[in-house]
């Protein structure tokens, strides 16, 4: 009796693991074969007609992955997440060049609230909680474009709550009075509540103290590895940016000037030298380390 070839083929072909299925370590580890989630392919960036702020950005997030932007204050890591999520018209701004894929689709002629939708979603730099609402009301308005009801909404506000303790003890206080690390907690949060697929963090380090910097990473590792969101993690502190991603971008002067596997980058001498302040084994002063030049290499 014969069989066919294809019915042979599929047979043994072994089956898919169930979604979820293995460490953190092992989905991360499978990542870069996977198809991206998100895409932003050699875009530029205007501003008021003029000013050219991105020039041919181009990266890639693969599903389950964290991916940091790196780059110092200004070099367009906030640029490029805006133009992801669709928010530079409210700054004069528009992607003149280029294309911005996300889950399959090009989005970048959405409206922001289409691609939440579609569960892509972007927390702002420095936090910017409704300050007049309580913990409790701001995180359901990150469940705004849900239609899966309330049932489905309160379990998800309960999640919330399992990775931010802190703030189920402070769910009725006033947003605008908590700390700025209660701040950043209620903003990833209130992110969470979409359901998200991506989630585009925007230096979320940004005025804390160490030890809550620490403890916010803690918690993306963990909703990374447990809720498998992805991340685009723009962000000055390099050392704690490259010890949770597994790929990394380099920005400068609006352009990708470096690219590689986390701990390559921290590796680099380059990166060691002029985003974490150590030439050749030895921390550099800050006299030694205000004023460089980036080798002719770098932007070549």
């Amino acid at each position: 009796m014969s069989v066919h070839p294809d019915r042979n083929l599929k047979e043994a072909a072994p089956a898919p693991p169930p979604l979820g299925a293995g460490t953190a370590g092992d989905r991360i580890a499978a990542a870069p074969s996977a198809a991206p989630i998100l895409a932003v392919n050699n875009i530029e960036v205007v501003y008021d007609h003029v000013i050219l702020v991105l020039k041919g950005v181009s990266l890639k997030v693969a599903k389950g992955e964290i991916v940091a932007l790196l780059g110092a204050n200004g070099a367009g890591k906030s640029t490029t997440l805006k133009a992801i999520s669709n928010l530079l018209a409210a700054e004069r701004g528009e992607v003149t060049k280029g294309s911005i894929v996300f889950d399959g689709e090009e989005v970048h002629a959405r409206s922001p609230n289409e691609l939440v939708r579609r569960g892509c979603i972007q927390v702002m730099e420095g936090r910017h909680c409704f300050a007049h609402l309580s913990v409790e009301e701001n995180l359901f308005t990150g469940a705004f474009t849900r239609r899966d009801g309330s049932a489905a909404i309160r379990r998800d506000l309960d999640l919330v709550y399992s990775y931010f303790p802190r703030l189920k003890e402070r769910r009725s206080s006033t947003a605008g009075y908590i700390s700025g690390g209660e701040q950043q907690m209620c903003a990833i949060g209130r992110a969470l509540m979409s359901r998200p697929k991506t989630i585009l963090l925007d230096e979320p380090s940004m005025g804390l103290a160490p030890q809550l910097v620490e403890e916010i990473f803690e918690i993306v590792g963990d909703l990374n590895a447990k809720e498998a969101v992805s991340f685009l993690l723009a962000e000055q502190n390099t050392r704690m940016a490259l010890k949770y991603a597994r790929y990394g971008y380099v920005l400068e002067n609006g352009r990708v000037v470096l690219d590689g596997e986390a701990k390559a980058l921290g590796e680099n001498e380059d990166v060691k030298e002029f985003y974490l302040g150590v030439s050749e084994g030895r921390r550099k002063s800050f006299r030694e380390g205000k004023h460089y030049r980036r080798r002719k290499r770098w932007l070549a």
